[in-house]
């Protein structure tokens, strides 16, 4: 594959993944995940409350000061996927790189 039809690929599966999130990140079950969940069940859910040592960068998947849950979910899901998207990418960039510098 040429580098034209790489960046085709990259940028097909970029929008991919932006559609997805901005249309099925507000179905998203407002159920406790799996982790969650088991400190439920298990009573020790309360223990976990308190000041985090790191805050999230986007608590609950809500933006701040967007009024619509519906918008402020899939604005967060499309911050994620373009922050993952752009440490892939620049990883891969370096590796590329590396690699390059490598070869004799």
């Amino acid at each position: 594959m040429n580098d034209h039809n790489m960046r085709q690929f990259y940028i097909g599966g970029l929008l991919i993944a932006i559609a997805v999130a901005l249309l099925l990140s507000p179905f998203a079950s407002k159920s406790p995940d799996g982790l969650e969940r088991v400190a439920q069940d298990k009573g020790f859910l309360e223990r976990g409350k308190g000041k985090p040592v790191v805050g999230a960068p986007i608590p609950d998947y809500a933006i701040p000061g967007v009024k619509r849950e519906w918008l402020s979910t899939a604005l967060a899901g499309i911050s994620g996927v373009l922050f993952t998207f752009g440490v892939v990418y620049g990883l891969g960039n370096l590796l590329k790189k590396r690699k390059r510098n490598k070869l004799p």
